[in-house]
């Protein structure tokens, strides 16, 4: 990576942000404490009736399995797949381990979930003077005190370093310097871009927009036209510009999902179909970060555009996935029969707390 002081054209000093991200923790985890399961198909999460895959390693992956997908379709994909149960108590005792490795190197962590983190070495604490050794100083270390291999992604914005460690991965890193960002993102589908879901990347497709040059030769005004207040932020993007800072300590304030049907719903269970996907992305993200939440919300947004939310609060913090979808069937029961036609479903999750504050003993529903 160059890193000279400044960005050509600006003045502004260049950042040296590194994004980890560990590979297929959690079933690398189980990989490591039992030796059985080494270079076989294996996926963390519920039993193959009901569950859903948590995390899927390496050799599951060959097989088309991923997470968030139902235990019986990976198991119909891989049938040699082995399904273990998530240990979330070690899960986040190695996390924690890690993070200490971080903080020797800089106090600028910005954790997004157990597995993964933006670091800011701008000014890193081993005076290390290439960003590039920093990140294979950690990964080195993390190897040798955990077993486990981390990706990284190094690059001048948290865009582009999160792209950088998809890059290399599994077990590699790549960089991602001022002089590359621009061409690098102009070549990427914006299907592949972090933060532009399914849904977006159609409409974006739908617009004539198949990659992040096509996003680069709009103007602002037509962003913010046909994408609201994420129009500047693709913008951006697509110049290869992120001034977003990596926020250490960061305080999340609720935890959600929601989906844009490509046909309006109206009847109940074809919405509650649609709910329990969203339910299982919420719960994931729950376990990957250790927070819990009281405050269960539902956001109806109907053909005409028009948003309802709904919320229920919980003496104690949710205990499980099946809880969490529960309440979220009785908000959406009780707005039944619904006036007009559904466009979007989202559910979310506040009143957050860490999940090593004192709770009832957590049920886990995958």
């Amino acid at each position: 990576m160059s890193e000279s002081d400044t960005v050509t054209g600006d003045t502004s000093p260049v950042r040296k942000i590194i994004h980890i991200d560990m590979d297929a923790f959690y079933a690398s985890v189980e990989q490591r404490d039992n030796p059985d399961l080494r270079g076989k198909p294996v996926a963390v999460g519920g039993s193959a009736e009901r569950g859903v895959v948590a995390a899927a390693s390496y050799e599951a992956r060959k097989f088309g399995v991923r997470s968030a997908m139902p235990s019986v379709t990976a198991k119909r994909q891989c049938p040699d797949l082995i399904l273990v149960r998530p240990r979330f108590e070690v899960y986040k005792a190695i996390s924690r381990q890690i993070r200490d490795i971080f903080a020797e190197h800089t106090p600028v962590i910005e954790p997004l979930s157990l597995d993964e983190a933006y670091l800011d070495v701008t000014e890193n604490l081993q005076g290390i003077p290439l960003a590039r050794d920093v990140a294979l100083r950690i990964r080195e270390k993390i190897k040798a005190e955990t077993g486990l291999n981390a990706s990284a992604g190094i690059s001048y914005n948290k865009f582009l370093a999160k792209l950088a460690s998809d890059h290399r991965k599994p077990n590699g890193q790549f960089v991602i310097s001022p002089e590359m960002g621009p061409a690098f993102v102009e070549a990427l589908p914006v299907g592949k871009f972090h933060g532009i879901g399914p849904a977006t990347a159609a409409k974006m497709n739908a617009l004539g927009l198949f990659t992040g040059l096509d996003i680069r030769n709009q103007t602002l005004e037509f962003m913010n036209a046909n994408f609201g207040k994420s129009g500047a932020y693709y913008y951006w993007i697509s110049r290869g510009v992120d001034e977003r800072p990596v926020r250490a300590n960061r305080i999340r304030k609720s935890i959600g999902a929601e989906n844009t049907f490509s046909t309006d719903l109206d009847e109940f269970d074809a919405l509650v179909t649609e709910l329990k996907p969203l339910v299982d992305k919420v719960w994931r993200h729950c376990e990957a970060t250790g927070n819990r939440g009281r405050t269960v919300t539902l956001k109806i947004k109907f053909a005409d555009f028009e948003i309802i939310t709904r919320s229920r609060s919980a003496p104690t913090p949710v205990a499980g996935r099946d809880d969490l979808e529960r309440l979220a069937c009785g908000l959406l029961e009780v707005e039944m029969p619904l006036p007009k036609r559904v466009r979007l479903l989202g559910v979310s999750l506040s009143a957050l707390q860490d999940g090593d504050d004192p709770e009832p003993q957590l049920t886990f529903g995958i």
